[in-house]
């Protein structure tokens, strides 16, 4: 992982163990990025709320987030996934029956990143963790009180009014059901199972006892509420570049190496963060952030304005954690690092990963001799060489962000190296 940044890995025990369907579910497998950890025919119904909006006096001593709208707006966007349920459009009778049965579906949220730097924290020291707890706890209470408020008003999924066997494999995973008087062979209705034996909702009981007592007597709508996606499509065209779902910025400005019909290479675009963007417009309009180095005196940005590679991979870890605590589905992160990071720094991420209750971790390091990434730093372009064989067997060496003209386009060296090493242009 340190050279190729894959596998990421999963800790599927941990993610069976706090599963709201324990009783019903061994689920095997996530979906590509992480965050939905789902049994056979599952599917991935996924929103997330842009923190940023929540915003006051951002930038400002006064700087605060608005907790008040924000569970507002989690209730509200709560009721219109559930409503997604009624017309899901899923192909299979399998996934049709598993949607409408259990009612999953997973609200996270994006421009984490951006909202703590808005309030002048800096992304992954302690402040910042606990704010990150906070957005999520929140996010998990009102998700939950709907769900009640739901189920009293429609009804609950139908799962939670089905009747389930006691075994002695339940017992065991569950001792304080042998405690409470269950015997193998009692039946018992999946509410009961779902609110009081969860390990997750078990955590949210010792938050808002009455409210899973309740849902325990009449069911939840839903059988999960949270998960935390990627986000970056939807970060990138309708949050004006807000921070991807729980990470920090990946730069403030950089370049994204953007797919164009018809030409071979990707194409370079410049790219400004959203909090940059919102610091120019509320602030200082000729603020920017420099590479380091001999420029760094030049950097007219506050100093809590940091980004992915400026965490240190357990900060990554615990700003993950601190979600995940109320997350009842997973979240996909990556704990980016710099190149030259040490590796000795480096190889224990997974074991302290562990440690701290996550479901999965995955980092990211960039390593030009492997692979150019969709988004790109200046700095690291600038300091990486890439060296082409010609025809007549002359070699041309070219840092990253020169660009060269090659079969009538005009291309970075280091994504035309790239193309040239994917077989676009034929063999290398």
């Amino acid at each position: 992982t340190y050279d190729f940044a894959e596998p990421g890995f999963v800790l599927i025990d941990k993610v069976n163990e706090m599963n709201n369907n324990w009783f019903e579910e061994n689920i095997r497998a996530t979906n590509p990025c992480g965050e939905q950890p789902l049994p056979p025919y599952g599917s991935c119904l996924l929103g997330s709320v842009n923190l940023t909006r929540f915003e006051i006096d951002p930038f400002t001593e006064k700087a605060r987030f608005d907790w008040e709208a924000y569970r507002k707006v989690v209730k509200v966007f709560t009721r219109m996934l559930d409503n997604v349920v009624e017309i899901n459009g899923l192909p299979l009778p399998q996934q049709r029956n598993e949607i409408q049965r259990k009612r999953r579906h997973g609200m996270g949220f994006l421009g984490l990143g951006s909202t703590i730097t808005m309030l002048r924290m800096k992304y992954g020291e302690t402040k910042a963790v606990e704010f990150t707890e906070e957005v999520s706890r929140q996010l998990a209470l009102a998700g939950w009180e709907e769900a009640l408020e739901l189920a009293q008003e429609k009804g609950p999924a139908p799962i939670m009014n089905e009747t389930f066997e006691v075994t002695e494999e339940m017992l065991r995973r569950r001792p304080e059901m042998r405690k409470d008087g269950y015997q193998t062979g009692d039946k018992v209705p999946g509410r009961i199972l779902h609110a009081r034996y969860s390990r997750y909702m078990q955590r949210v009981a010792a938050e808002a006892p009455g409210l899973v007592e309740q849902l325990a007597e009449t069911g939840a709508r839903f059988t999960h509420h949270s998960s935390i996606a990627p986000t970056g499509t939807i970060s990138l065209s309708l949050a004006n570049n807000a921070s991807n779902g729980i990470e920090p910025s990946f730069a403030h400005h950089y370049f994204r190496n953007v797919i164009r019909q018809g030409k071979k290479t990707k194409e370079k675009v410049d790219v400004f963060s959203f909090e940059l963007l919102a610091y120019r417009g509320l602030v200082d309009e000729e603020a920017m952030p420099t590479g380091g180095g001999e420029d760094a005196a030049l950097n007219t940005l506050p100093e809590y304005f940091i980004t992915a590679d400026e965490v240190s991979p357990k900060q990554h870890v615990d700003i993950q954690a601190a979600a995940q605590k109320w997350i009842d589905s997973s979240i996909s992160k990556t704990a980016n690092v710099p190149t030259d990071y040490p590796y000795e720094d480096f190889k224990d991420i997974f074991l302290y990963a562990y440690r701290q209750g996550l479901k999965g971790c995955t980092t990211f390091r960039f390593n030009p001799e492997a692979f150019q990434g969709v988004l790109v730093k200046g700095e690291d372009l600038e300091s990486t060489m890439y060296e082409f064989t010609l025809e007549d067997g002359s070699r041309v060496s070219l840092k990253g962000n020169e660009e060269v003209e090659y079969d009538g386009e005009t291309h970075t060296a280091a994504n035309l190296y790239d193309a040239l090493k994917e077989g676009y242009y034929g063999k290398f």
